[in-house]
Parts: C-alpha cells; structure tokens; sequence
C-alpha cells in the first residue's frame, strides 16, 4: 500500500461561469473522477499523479498525492484488512478542507508543476463567457437554455483513454460506463494510492492491454478478462483495439491525428493529420480536412462508429468542430430543431451527416463544445434546472342578477393555476447510445388546479 499525504491546496481564480467542475465532470465526458462521499471534492489520476479539487465561486481549489515512495508495480495491491478508525494511519483518513492559510496561489508554472496540467486539461485559455455569447447570438434555443448550464468545459484527454472509454460507451449509461472504466484501471493500471480506503489507479495505455497484466505475456486473453469483467461484446472491441494500436500502428499513431491548434500536455510540435502535417486544413461545414482524416482513421478501429469516433475527435484530439450524435443529440435535433420530420425519424447516415452539418453552420468551429451545453441540458441528472415552476392566476368573473328584486349579485372568481413537472425517466436515458429509437424524448406535464371562490357583490358597488 502506498501510503504519503495530500499537499497543501493551492488556489486558481476561475468563476463557475467560466468552469463548473460539478458539472463538467459528471456531463459524460470523463468516467474516471470520484466524487469523495459527503464533501465537494473531486479526485482522478492524471499523468500517474493522483489530483484532488474543488470549487467555490470565485476560485479552483487543488492538490496533488505525495507517495512516500513512487509505485514501483502496476498491479493493484491486496485489498487491506478491516480497520477501525482510530487504526487508520492520519494520512488515510479523510481530509478535512485546510483552514485558508493553508491555501497558496501559484506564481508560475515552475512553482507549481500540476498548474500546466490544468490549465491543458480543462482548456482554461479558452473564454467561455465569450463563446457562450457568440453561440447565443446565432442560436435561441442555445440562448434560452445556457444560463442553466454555464461553466461547461470540453476536456483535452488523452486520445486513447477517450478512445477505450467511448467503446465502452455504446448502448450504455454513465454510471456503467464509470464502472466499466474502473475496472480497467483496477486490472490493467499503474497502481498509483490508496486513500480514504479507495485505490487509485492510472488509465491502462494499449501495450498493457496486449498482453495480460499479471505476466505481460502477449497472446494471453485479454478479450476474455474483459467478458469475465462485465464488459460483454465490448471485451473483443477493446482487445482488438489495443492489439491494433500498440503492434500495428506507429509509436504517435493516434495523438499524430490530433488537432495542431490543441496540442496536449506532453506533446509537442507540429501535430495535426497522420503524419503530422500541422495544416489543420480549410474550414468547411463538414469540418476540417485534418478532422475528417481523423475521423476517417478512427473507424478503422474495432468497435468504432461515427459516434464514438467523434468523441474521440472532440475530446481527445481536440477537434472542437466534431459533434457526436446520439440518443439525446438526435432527440434534441429532432425536437428544437425540426428534424426527422415525415419519414425520416431514424437516425442513418445521412441524417447523421445532416445534424453535424447543420450545427456547424450554426456554432461554427467549436461546435462539439455547444453541442455538449444542450446535451448535458438534456440529461436527466441535470433535469431539475430545467424543471421551471410557474404560476398563472387567470381570473374569469361572472356576474349575474338574480331575479326577486335582491339588491346583490353573485360574482363568480375562478382561479386557474399551472405547474410545469418533468416526466420522470428510465435509467438509461444517461447514457451515450447509438440507436435513436431505444430512448425517449423529454416532456412536461401541466397539472392544472382550479379554484372556484363564490361571493356576493351589492348593485352600487358594481356600477361603479
């Protein structure tokens, strides 16, 4: 067991406007962060360092694990036995937020070595606040819903971790796909601390996957460790994946598809199309020519489709102008933006094309990014900040004589009340498929409440 403590918090002002790592994180774009039970702290391991954040409305809070000794294997240890609290050694316990001079503000890259690892990860040059503007300028459906749904980053991840993340995605949920991803780590991973009872791991690169963790050796069934792991038919995608990367393709195959105006921490150069041209190419609605190409090598690959390849270009290449488009995606175009009409309420090929396009035009460059604003605004985790409760009081009056020579009359109020609630949905609907028709569309019902109030008015009162 590797056992060392957490470093003193340091912090980066960033506003919840311009990232909100409560939602970014949980919007299906990464599978591996832990949000630690009954606190607002995230922890993940990037670059075989175990980081640990969280959040207020002005600044990003962050840490990093000191291991007493550097893991030396990468198999994950032994579950360790029962402890009773007072056994646990200080720097396993649970960690209480560090009173404020405890918190230190960078100064520079060279201070602070996991400042840059930030900075790359959650794209944090990028102005959100001007993006969400231009996209809300050229979109009102954007516009209504973004206010709800600010802070929303796309990540720059490693491209192979994207990859194998989004195989495991097909036809499934977040929550599964979460669990899938950790089993890999567990498995395959370097194992990196334990803390808090929980082992961390780092994501598994594909040379690990050849072969099986325990010897190394290649030939062993990895495809069949998966299956025995729950991964299904998604076992033999990922073997065969991993197979094809590590043997088949050049070392930098798949960062040498990457974006050159996104390169990621620890690359660099000139990257961009196989080969590494850097020319990203001209902007086309259907994209770039370096973002096609991309596109078009990752379906080279066992189990990937337009949609997983597309993620893969988006959040592991930084290619901001691939939309993928799933269930919810296709709900949404269908919905706000009147396609599948007539016949055509099946996603195909053409169809897939047409939405990718359509959003181009609309959001231009970066329109993965905006594209991701409304999916997660459509996940029914996030369902409650678009559940708008409304009150409409209409009042009908109606006033009648009564005959018999009665000096009053009787007014009839009737008071009609409207609530608008989101229909509940299955457990699946999380989840990043690829057939449109096994999801449903989200409504709202309206629950109408009348009031009927009987009083009586005299003759003087009314005429006036």
């Amino acid at each position: 067991m590797t056992v060392g403590a957490f470093s003193e918090w340091r912090k980066l002002p960033v506003s919840l406007s311009e990232l909100c790592i409560n939602t970014t994180l949980r919007c299906g774009q990464s599978f591996r962060w832990h949000n630690v039970p009954d606190s607002d702290e995230w922890r993940c391991v990037l670059h075989g360092r175990l980081l640990s954040l969280k959040q207020d409305p002005t600044h990003l809070y962050y840490r990093t694990y000191l291991p007493s000794h550097p893991p030396q294997n990468t198999i994950s240890p032994p579950p360790p036995p029962p402890k009773t609290a007072a056994a646990i050694p200080p720097t396993q316990q649970k960690a209480s937020p560090p009173p404020t001079d405890h918190i230190s503000t960078p100064t520079n890259d060279d201070d602070d070595p996991i400042l840059p690892l930030l900075t790359a990860y959650f794209n944090l040059p990028a102005n959100l606040t001007t993006l969400y503007e231009g996209w809300s300028q050229h979109d009102a459906n954007f516009r209504r819903k973004a206010p709800q749904f600010t802070g929303i980053r796309i990540l720059r991840q490693d491209a192979w971790e994207a990859l194998i993340a989004f195989i495991c995605s097909s036809n499934n949920n977040i929550a599964r796909i979460s669990q899938m991803v950790e089993k890999l780590c567990r498995r395959y991973g370097a194992f990196v601390a334990t803390v808090d009872g929980r082992a961390y791991h780092d994501f598994p690169g594909p040379e690990a996957m050849v072969g099986d963790a325990d010897d190394g050796e290649e030939g062993v069934d990895v495809e069949a460790t998966l299956r025995g792991l729950g991964f299904g038919y998604r076992a033999k995608y990922i073997g065969q994946t991993a197979r094809i990367v590590a043997l088949e393709r050049e070392e930098g195959w798949l960062e040498g598809l990457r974006n050159p105006e996104s390169v990621a921490l620890g690359y660099a150069g000139s990257l961009g199309g196989e080969g590494g041209s850097g020319d990203a190419g001209e902007w086309k609605e259907e994209g770039r020519e370096g973002y096609r190409l991309a596109h078009a090598k990752l379906l080279e690959l066992q189990g990937v489709g337009p949609k997983v390849a597309d993620c893969v270009c988006l959040m592991g290449l930084g290619w901001g102008e691939a939309v993928p488009v799933d269930t919810h995606v296709w709900q949404i175009a269908q919905r706000d933006y009147k396609f599948g009409k007539g016949s055509h309420k099946s996603l195909n090929k053409v169809l897939y094309d047409a939405v990718g396009n359509h959003f181009r035009r609309l959001w231009g460059k970066e329109a993965g990014w905006a594209q991701s604003v409304l999916f997660t605004a459509n996940l029914r985790t996030f369902s409650d900040r678009l559940a708008a409760t409304s009150s409409k009081v209409g009042v009908k009056v109606e006033v009648k004589d009564e005959e018999g020579g009665n000096d009053g009359v009787e007014v009839k109020t009737e008071v009609t009340t409207a609530t608008a609630i989101p229909l509940k949905r299955a457990a699946s609907e999380d989840g990043v498929k690829v057939k449109a028709e096994d999801d449903t569309d989200t409504h709202a019902v309206l629950q109408a409440s009348q009031t009927t109030t009987t009083r009586r008015m005299s003759k003087r009162l009314r005429k006036r």
